[in-house]
């Protein structure tokens, strides 16, 4: 009992940290990553990825917990087949209990990820009434579906990621959505970029190269697109 009220009471914080981050100039790089660290850490999945259109029906990877998750995530939309594109086409929970399993035109995406050690996957999609702008996805180690009390939490989060990307939108013009989504996408880039400048001068991993930006970010309560841009421009150096 003591760890289900462990739990619940870390799901709680982790809704709060997210009400306090919807603010005026929040970063949306950084409301997404904690999603997914979030899904990680607290639900039963291996590896979690969000993504989100450009504004051209276009999909990227903007959050993920590791490496073997974008990888997939990034094999699927190559292929433009597999649970998490038909979750953002349909705007429905795409739940896929075992990979192996998936239909002949998903099999880019499946083969891939069973070469990763994926078995099952939970797409769901972040949709506010009929606009849906990306997909939340659960990777697992495991056979089988999501327990229930994880399925409705996930759902949870990608409305609350959902909502907080939208909350604007009612003030102001569509183009702007377009722009802070493509923003997003932006910042994944650079991101993308500081990763292999810190791992090469450190000599690390692109994962641990990561954790030391996100790391610094937290600690110096900047968002981790402003470290990773100084990163790359050479303002900011981690030392070896």
């Amino acid at each position: 009992m003591s760890e289900i009220i462990t739990k619940e009471a870390r799901l709680l914080q982790t809704f709060a940290s997210l009400a306090d981050t919807l603010v005026d100039g929040y970063d949306v790089v950084d409301l997404l990553q904690l999603l997914v660290d979030t899904c990680q850490e607290l639900l039963d999945t291996t590896a979690a990825a969000i993504l989100l259109s450009d504004g051209n029906g276009e999909l990227d990877v903007v959050a993920s917990t590791s490496e073997a998750s974008r990888l997939v995530e990034l094999i699927q939309l190559s292929a433009e087949a597999g649970p998490c594109v038909q979750s953002y086409r349909t705007g429905e929970v795409v739940s896929v209990p075992d990979i192996a399993q998936t239909p002949e035109e998903w099999s880019r995406f499946r083969e891939s990820a069973l070469e990763l050690g994926f078995a099952s996957v939970h797409a769901v999609p972040m949709r506010l009434r009929d606009n849906t702008i990306g997909t939340l996805n659960l990777l697992r180690e495991q056979l089988g579906d999501l327990d229930e009390q994880d399925r409705i939490a996930a759902r949870a989060f990608a409305d609350v990621a959902t909502i907080g990307i939208l909350h604007e939108r009612s003030l102001r013009e569509t183009a702007l959505l377009a722009e802070q989504l493509q923003g997003a996408l932006t910042s994944r880039i650079v991101i993308e970029q500081a990763k292999g400048v810190v791992a090469y001068t450190n000599g690390v991993t692109i994962e641990e190269a990561f954790d030391l930006i996100r790391g610094y970010a937290r600690s110096h309560q900047l968002g981790i697109s402003q470290v990773a841009a100084r990163l790359v421009d050479r303002t900011l150096r981690f030392d070896g």
